[in-house]
């Protein structure tokens, strides 16, 4: 590892050298705070969806804790030659598991088992190191137009995720019940309350407090289970191939196309990580060495039961608003987080969490989600090309995931590849128009700006669509129910 040693005492605002230790504890627990809710929800639906055992879903979130703070550390203290090729950044960003992979990998745990996904994991790392070894070359066929196709792609794809969550589960004997959706509902207001109204840690910690206050509420209706926290020990170690490692083509092509797309996709964070705090693009070597040290932790990170992590977006913002970029603060968090995910009562006690009261706080998440890849989509010129390219990704890669029986007809590793989740279809339909469709000025006819806040309802008319088709109500024993 390399670090700048010219310095034995060193200011928070500067990349190199040792802060004290009373600035940087509450810097790094802004961090951790920030992040740990997001880094271990992944894993909790995943177990779900798998149908595992409390004890292995007490490993799973162990390993996403372990997992993220060891990849937050080989980036920000790269191994290699700090003036050549490294392994790792060095520039100051957490790492932490991906909702960008949620919905595929929820497709695979639900055709396969947890097994295939650390597989495909696999798969899908050596694809991020041949991203990161030949950057220059592929960057170019990802342009933000595609890349927040993508992104956008994968927050509408959660919506339904996040609905089920708030109705209590689909394998809850309750789901549905009013209970499920009024706790679910209070979450969601208190999140919402905080990040619009909410200053300070109130703000950043608005996802967690929200989801205190839905837990402390769900009690008094018998929706806490102690149990596991009890039968769960003070102190253990990442248990090596617990779930062990599946290859399934299918599902190796799909993580895989992922994993390429994140890949480019982490360029934006590291960027605007640079420009927002030192007020400079990264440079060649350290997003080369930032990739490869992607894939290779998710490689490794696989053999220990972690999902697949990338950089989290919101720490991102943390530094561009602080400017702290001091690598010994996030690595102080990186290390909280790893010590976190040593303690299996800790990560128990995240499994009692009811399940409605983490749809109330991640619908949210998927919401913003959706709305940055809106974001990357706007920041180029909404031609009619553009919106043709937007349009038709959305529509094919969304309309082929909810027809669940369009592709009956073909092999089952085509229905695994295209039928389950909405991103590989959407990405190729997006990078293929975008190659083939011309770009000179007769059809660049740009929509009417009155026109552009129509998108911003796209989303909700999907999830309209999908209830519509997928999930009509029975009875609608209050008018008010009909509109969630």
């Amino acid at each position: 590892m390399y670090m700048d040693h010219g310095k034995q005492q060193g200011s928070i605002f500067e990349l190199n050298g040792v802060p004290k230790f009373s600035q940087a504890i509450p810097l790094a627990l802004q961090h951790v705070v920030a992040m740990i809710v997001g880094c271990v929800t992944p894993a909790i639906i995943i177990a779900s969806v798998a149908g595992i055992d409390e004890a292995s879903r007490v490993i799973l979130i162990q390993a996403a804790l372990v997992v993220s703070g060891l990849s937050t550390l080989l980036q920000l203290f790269p191994i290699g030659n700090k003036n050549g090729f490294h392994i790792g950044s060095g520039l100051p960003v957490i790492m932490g598991v991906s909702f960008a992979y949620l919905p595929s990998m929820q497709a695979i745990a639900g055709d396969f088992n947890i097994a295939t996904i650390l597989g495909a994991q696999i798969v899908g790392g050596i694809v991020a190191i041949l991203v990161g070894l030949s950057i220059n070359q592929i960057r170019r066929f990802f342009p933000p137009l595609i890349a927040g196709t993508v992104v956008f792609t994968i927050g509408l794809s959660l919506y339904p995720t996040a609905i089920n969550y708030m109705a209590g589960g689909t394998s809850s004997p309750n789901y549905g019940s009013w209970q499920n959706w009024l706790i679910a509902i209070f979450t969601l207001v208190v999140v919402t309350l905080l990040n619009h109204f909410g200053k300070g840690i109130f703000k950043l910690a608005s996802i967690l407090i929200g989801i205190i206050a839905g837990y402390l509420v769900s009690i008094p209706f018998g929706m806490v289970n102690l149990t596991a926290v009890g039968d769960a020990g003070i102190f253990q170690l990442p248990k090596l191939m617990h779930f062990g490692v599946e290859f399934e083509i299918s599902s190796c092509v799909a993580i895989g196309l992922l994993f390429a797309i994140n890949s480019i996709q982490a360029i934006g964070d590291f960027s605007a990580t640079t420009i927002g705090s030192m007020d400079r693009e990264p440079r060649n070597e350290e997003l080369k060495g930032a990739i490869v040290g992607y894939g290779i932790t998710n490689i490794l990170g696989s053999l220990l039961g972690g999902l697949p992590t990338a950089t989290y977006s919101q720490n991102v913002g943390i530094v561009t608003t602080t400017k702290v970029i001091n690598r010994c603060v996030l690595g102080l968090a990186a290390i909280l987080i790893l010590m976190a995910g040593l303690v299996p009562k800790f990560s128990a006690l995240l499994t009692t969490i009811p399940q409605c009261v983490l749809g109330g706080a991640t619908v949210s998440v998927f919401a913003s989600i959706a709305m940055t890849g809106m974001k990357l989509v706007m920041s180029e010129d909404m031609t009619y090309r553009n919106t043709s390219i937007v349009g038709l990704a959305a529509a094919l890669g969304m309309g082929v995931s909810q027809a669940s029986t369009s592709l009956s007809a073909f092999p089952s590793w085509v229905t695994t590849i295209f039928g389950k989740s909405p991103v590989v279809i959407a990405t190729i339909v997006a990078v293929l128009l975008n190659i083939v469709l011309p770009r000179d000025n007769k059809n660049n006819c740009h929509l009417k700006a009155e026109e552009l806040p129509i998108l911003s309802l796209y989303p909700l008319f999907c999830v309209i669509i999908y209830y519509t088709e997928k999930a009509p109500y029975r009875s609608l024993q209050a008018p008010v129910w009909g509109f969630f």
